[in-house]
């Protein structure tokens, strides 16, 4: 059989290769093999089957990063089902919202969430199973035992399912992204297998190591490509920066994917701790998720080499930009130029606007994919153009070259004194700062300018938060910025609500300081 024949799932690789790892867990060094991998999957799929649900029926799971994670995964998805992996952060409030929001079947989790399912029994017993992973929890099925009474036998007529995750919620509720159901044959692939083969060199050899948690969409669907192409994933229970180097060097890691927020702790370990590890071994070390500050970028280039690639895309999967390390460093800042599909950055009233001009970001002609938020036909239609363009909502422009550069995201802009502010430049600028952990930038009200900027930090080190550091940063900031985007005021936390996968929960912090008012919009 040739490559280009090679049907990609893991059942092809438990044929041929069932004793190489297919997970390799960070921590504890557990290991799955793809024979281990296809035969829990071939069996949670059969107890799918059994307890009623067809192909296009939803299933959730929410567990920590752990060995079962992805074969259970593999399982909703040889079953031909729709899947949503929510985050294990979540409240049972939120837990509620998502299941039954997906219109789940079924439910697996384990005991780590354990208080929060507690809170929510009612709603987990009108579904037709639950099944806990690890461990004993009041009112579900041991997933172990329970996938033990079926048979490793695939299913017949298996196709290709989808996962619906839901967006972060950084405003009002989570929606979920829903793409189409095309039920082709399982291991047709999709468009993301095509392009960590042929852009990316993944393949049976790659070793890649996932430093995030795993219903993130990005780590959840890179894993997915690397077991097509029949590669070894190494999973870290969570991140830790001088962790991450020791397992690069401990397994030949090849391929890598991070956010700029990993890339500043990984910076700011002592020279000593970053020399002490090889990491010669990458040759794609990815980021997205977050515009990376060009003198972090700068610093990954010069310490990991020309191996850093950039993409911009989002869990909707309606396009992809890309850049590598030698087109960054041509064009400092931008996030790459498409693939597969057309951008183009559009006015507020529709408009398609020049080379150079900020506007909204659309990916159009090409798009890799057509999706709908779930249960939000206004979310949904607010997204798309008459003409079929859709966005995720970002701002940016695009010079001569065609690379794109984000500017920020809509709902994150600053309107002070009639100037448009946009964050992510004043972050970028106090990130570097060395006694900054953590930064979020964003408008609050201001009686004469209808917002202010105002930044909360988190300090390396809390003993020094207080008006003198408050006083640096500031001055730091307008040694770099115009004074109109720089903070007029400091707060300094413990800790930020950012997400694992780095994500900012800046709405969080934003409230606060909107309170009591029936708009966030002076």
């Amino acid at each position: 059989m040739s490559d280009d024949d090679l049907t990609r799932f893991p059942g092809t690789w438990a044929e041929r290769t069932p004793d190489k790892p297919a997970v390799v867990m960070g921590d504890s060094g557990e290991v799955v093999t793809y024979a281990q991998l296809d035969a829990t999957a071939n069996r949670l799929s059969r107890l799918f089957r059994a307890a009623g649900l067809r192909q296009g029926d939803h299933i959730a799971f929410c567990l920590e990063n752990r060995a079962e994670f992805l074969p259970i995964m593999w399982g909703a998805h040889y079953a031909g089902l729709y899947y949503t992996a929510i985050s294990s952060r979540l409240t049972s409030e939120e837990l509620v919202y998502i299941i039954e929001d997906s219109g789940s079947r079924a439910f697996l989790s384990s005991p780590y969430k354990a208080e929060q399912l507690e809170r929510i029994g009612g709603t987990l017993q009108r579904l037709d199973r639950l099944l806990s992973v690890g461990g004993a929890l009041p009112g579900f099925d041991s997933f172990e035992d329970a996938i033990a009474e079926f048979p490793n036998e695939p299913l017949p007529d298996r196709v290709e399912s989808q996962p619906m995750l839901y967006s972060s919620g950084t405003t009002g509720r989570p929606k979920g992204v829903k793409p189409s159901f095309q039920g082709a044959p399982l291991g047709r692939g999709e468009g993301l297998t095509n392009l960590v083969a042929l852009l990316f060199g993944g393949g049976p050899d790659s070793v890649y190591l996932s430093p995030a948690p795993l219903y993130h969409a990005a780590p959840l669907r890179y894993c997915t490509q690397f077991h097509r192409l029949g590669g070894t994933v190494v999973v870290m229970e969570r991140f830790d920066a001088e962790q991450a180097l020791a397992l690069i060097e401990r397994h030949r890691v090849t391929h890598s994917q991070w956010v700029p927020t990993m890339f500043v702790r990984m910076l700011k370990l002592p020279p000593e701790v970053r020399a002490r590890y090889d990491v010669s071994s990458l040759e794609f070390a990815i980021h997205a998720a977050a515009p990376c500050p060009i003198p972090v970028k700068e610093q990954m280039i010069e310490w990991f080499g020309p191996v850093i690639h950039e993409y911009y895309a989002g869990t909707e999967g309606n396009g992809f930009v890309y850049c590598n390390s030698a087109d960054w460093l041509a064009h400092k800042g931008t996030v790459g130029r498409p693939i597969q599909c057309q951008v183009h950055i559009v006015g507020d009233q529709g408009e398609e606007l020049p080379v150079g001009e900020e506007g909204g970001v659309y990916f159009g002609e090409g798009s890799l994919q057509r999706f709908q938020y779930h249960n939000d036909p206004e979310k949904t239609a607010a997204t798309f153009l008459p003409n079929g363009w859709s966005t995720l909502g970002d701002i940016g422009r695009v010079d001569a070259d065609g690379f794109l550069y984000l500017t920020d995201r809509k709902a994150n802009m600053i309107i002070t004194g009639g100037v448009n502010v946009y964050p992510q430049e004043t972050e970028n600028v106090l990130t570097m700062h060395p006694k900054v952990q953590d930064v979020a930038v964003f408008g609050i009200p201001n009686e004469d300018f209808g917002e202010e900027v105002k930044a909360v930090v988190q300090p390396a080190d809390m003993a020094e938060a207080g008006p003198e550091l408050a006083a640096e940063l500031i001055a730091y900031c307008r040694a770099h910025l115009a004074d109109v985007k720089c903070p007029r005021s400091i707060d300094f936390r413990a800790e930020l609500p950012r997400h694992p996968t780095g994500k900012l929960y800046k709405r969080l912090l934003k409230d606060e300081y909107w309170k009591g008012r029936a708009s966030r919009i002076a």
